[in-house]
Order: C-alpha cells, then sequence, then structure tokens
C-alpha cells in the first residue's frame, strides 16, 4: 500500500528521458501577417501618390485615350488663378511650380536630359476649364517646340 519515490525505472526524473525533437518545420503565419499588413498599407497609400494641384477639366466626347505609351508621359498643369482672359495663371510640371516663361527652356532640358533613354516623349497638358485659350495654346507650342507629342487632357462626357 505505500508508493515508492524515487525508483530508477519509474520516470520521475529527466535522466532516462529523452528531449523532444527539435521542430524543423519554418512558421509562415508571422509573415502572411506582415504582408497583409504591407498590402493594406500600399493600398491606401497608392490613391495618394497621384497629382495633386485640383483642376477643373473641361468635358469632351469622341476619342480615346492613349495608354500604349512605355513611359509615363510628363504632365503640365495649367491653373487659372483669377481676372479676365490673358491674365495670370500658374504652371506646373508635375506638383512643383514653375513660371510660364522657364516652362519652355525647362521641358526643353528634360527632354534632352531623357534623350539618352530613347523612346516616344509625350507630354499631357491638364488645362483649367477657365483658362484662356491662348494661354493653352502658348503651353501647347511651347512643349511642342521642345519635341514632344503634346495633347490636352479632357474629361469624357458622361454618358459615352
Amino acid at each position: 500500500m505505500g508508493m515508492s519515490m524515487g525508483s530508477a525505472s519509474g520516470g520521475g526524473g529527466r535522466r532516462g528521458r529523452r528531449k523532444a525533437p527539435v521542430m524543423a518545420e519554418i512558421n509562415v503565419t508571422p509573415m502572411v501577417d506582415v504582408m497583409l499588413v504591407l498590402l493594406i498599407i500600399f493600398m491606401v497609400a497608392a490613391p495618394l501618390l497621384t497629382v495633386n494641384i485640383q483642376v477643373d477639366l473641361p468635358q469632351a466626347q469622341g476619342g480615346s485615350a492613349s495608354t500604349a505609351d512605355a513611359k509615363p508621359p510628363l504632365e503640365v498643369t495649367v491653373k487659372k488663378t483669377g481676372g479676365g482672359c490673358a491674365s495670370k495663371v500658374d504652371v506646373y510640371i508635375g506638383d512643383s511650380p514653375i513660371g510660364i516663361n522657364e516652362l519652355g527652356p525647362k521641358i526643353k532640358a528634360m527632354k534632352e536630359a531623357a534623350a539618352s533613354g530613347g523612346g516616344d516623349n509625350v507630354v499631357k497638358i491638364r488645362g483649367d476649364r477657365d483658362a484662356c485659350y491662348s494661354d493653352m495654346m502658348k503651353v501647347l507650342g511651347m512643349a511642342r517646340d521642345a519635341g514632344y507629342r503634346a495633347s490636352i487632357v479632357v474629361l469624357p462626357e458622361q454618358g459615352s
């Protein structure tokens, strides 16, 4: 009726036992968690990388947008700041403001710097709906003089 404590064959101690084998599998759950968090971050951040200059684009019908270009086009934005026709407009290359008198030499220098890469150089001109025709044509002429294929960006007409 008595109990024996510490017998050699009873296995009460650690001496006779083998250690558990080392687990050689990779736990992928933390890696999947990190990848999902990064996916969410990039999905939220991607819309923030677009051009932030608010321009009221005019509407037009017909034609289609060309998306077959190998490299992204240079974007020039013309925004009217007030006054009547032939008044002050702000011009931007991408997101950085530039004077309208400096636009021609600047995009010509950008074209020459990018000439080593070859390919087709395109500039997309985003013009405010209220910007004067003369201002838009002046920017379009500067882009063509610099050697770019230029196009003016418009919104498609609703229902087309």
